[in-house]
C-alpha cells in the first residue's frame, strides 16, 4: 500500500474540492453529495479504463534510464493529469468553435452545455487518431519477428511470421480505416480518414525518433526505451488512452473542474500502480500480463474505431481491458505453480 498513499491524500484533497465546488454550483448539501459522488465515479472510470495503460506504461519504463524514468513520473504525469485532461478539451473546443483558449474557458465555464456538444462533436476525429495510434503500438508489439514468448500461441506465431513483411501492420491499420469509413456518413468520411492518417503518421514520427535514438531497439522491434524519444512515446500513448475517458466523462458531467478533478485522481492512482509495476518487477514475475496489455490495446484501438459508426459504453471498454490483464495475470500464475510443482 505505501504505493499508493499519494494517490490516497490526493483522493481526500480531490473529494474535498468536489464538495466545494458542488457547494458553490448549487448551495445544498445534496448537490455537495451529488457532485462528491460524481468526482468519485469519474476517478473510478479513469483507473478502470486506463488499466492496461499502466501495464504498458512499465512496459516501456522497465527499460529506460532512472533519470527519465523519474522525469516521466512527475512531468510526465502532470502533462497526463493537466495537459489532457483540461488542456486537449480545451483545445478542441478553441479549433471547433474558431475561438482562442481563453474564450474556450470562459465557454467551458459559462455556457457547459455547449462546450460538452462541441467536444462531443469532435468524436469521429478522436476516434480514428487514438484508434489508428493504438492499433499501431499493439502490432508493433505482436509483429516484431524476434518475439519469443507467446500467451495466445495459436495466435502470435502466425502474427510473428507475417511480421517479416513489412510494413504489415500499417496496411491492416489503413485496411481498417477504410473499412470503418464506408459505414459512415458522407460528411464525417473526410474527416475521419484524414485524422486516422495523422494518427499514422505520429505513430511513425514516434518511431523514427526512437531510430534516431537507438536503431538497435527499432531494428529489434522495440518502441522507443531510452531518453526523450520515450519520454515523447509514453506521452503520446497516454493521450491515445485518455481520448475515451475525456469524452465519456462529459455523460456524467459537462463542469469542466469537476472532469478534471475527477479524472486527475484516477490518474494519480494509475502512477501509483506503474510506479508499483516497475519497482516490484510484476511483470517479469507474471509472463503474460504484458501481452494481455498489448491486447487490451488492440481492443480498445478496435473499439474507438467501432465508436466512430456506433457509440460504444464506456463499461465495454474498461471491462474489455480488464479481462485481458485478468486473464493473462491468471494465466501467468497458472504458469507460475506449475513450474513451482516441477
Amino acid at each position: 500500500m505505501k504505493y499508493f498513499r499519494g494517490s490516497f491524500l490526493v483522493t481526500v484533497a480531490g473529494l474535498a474540492a468536489g464538495a466545494a465546488l458542488g457547494w458553490d454550483i448549487h448551495g445544498t448539501i445534496a448537490g455537495v453529495l451529488g457532485t462528491t459522488f460524481i468526482v468519485g465515479v469519474l476517478a473510478v472510470l479513469e483507473v478502470s479504463l486506463s488499466f492496461d495503460n499502466a501495464v504498458v506504461n512499465a512496459t516501456v519504463l522497465r527499460e529506460m534510464d532512472p533519470l527519465w524514468q523519474r522525469r516521466f513520473m512527475t512531468w510526465g504525469i502532470a502533462i497526463a493529469v493537466f495537459g489532457m485532461r483540461i488542456v486537449f478539451p480545451l483545445a478542441i473546443v478553441a479549433v471547433i468553435a474558431h475561438i482562442d483558449p481563453w474564450n474556450a474557458v470562459v465557454l467551458s465555464l459559462t455556457r457547459p452545455d455547449e462546450y460538452s456538444r462541441i467536444i462531443a462533436s469532435a468524436h469521429v476525429s478522436v476516434a480514428a487518431f487514438g484508434g489508428a495510434f493504438l492499433l499501431m503500438v499493439g502490432f508493433k508489439h505482436f509483429l516484431n519477428k524476434d518475439k519469443q514468448l507467446h500467451w495466445i500461441a495459436l495466435v502470435e506465431r502466425p502474427l510473428v511470421s507475417v511480421g517479416r513483411i513489412e510494413a504489415f501492420g500499417l496496411g491492416i491499420v489503413l485496411f481498417g480505416l477504410w473499412a470503418v469509413a464506408a459505414w459512415l456518413p458522407e460528411r464525417e468520411r473526410y474527416e475521419f480518414l484524414v485524422a486516422g492518417i495523422f494518427g499514422l503518421i505520429t505513430f511513425i514520427g514516434v518511431d523514427g525518433i526512437a531510430a534516431i535514438v537507438d536503431p538497435a531497439d527499432v531494428a529489434a522491434g522495440a518502441a522507443a526505451r531510452s531518453g526523450a524519444a520515450a519520454f515523447l512515446y509514453l506521452e503520446v500513448l497516454d493521450a491515445s488512452f485518455s481520448f475515451d475517458g475525456v469524452i465519456g466523462a462529459f455523460a456524467l458531467s459537462n463542469n469542466l473542474l469537476v472532469i478534471a478533478i475527477g479524472l486527475g485522481i484516477g490518474a494519480m492512482f494509475v502512477r501509483s500502480l506503474t510506479i508499483m509495476l516497475v519497482d516490484r518487477g510484476t511483470l517479469t514475475q507474471y509472463r503474460y500480463l504484458e501481452h494481455g496489455a498489448f491486447y487490451a490495446i488492440i481492443a480498445l484501438g478496435t473499439i474507438m474505431f467501432l465508436g466512430a459508426v456506433r457509440p460504444i459504453p464506456e463499461a465495454v471498454t474498461g471491462l474489455v481491458g480488464a479481462g485481458f490483464i485478468g486473464l493473462a495475470f491468471w494465466h501467468s500464475l497458472r504458469d507460475n505453480r506449475r513450474e513451482g510443482r516441477a
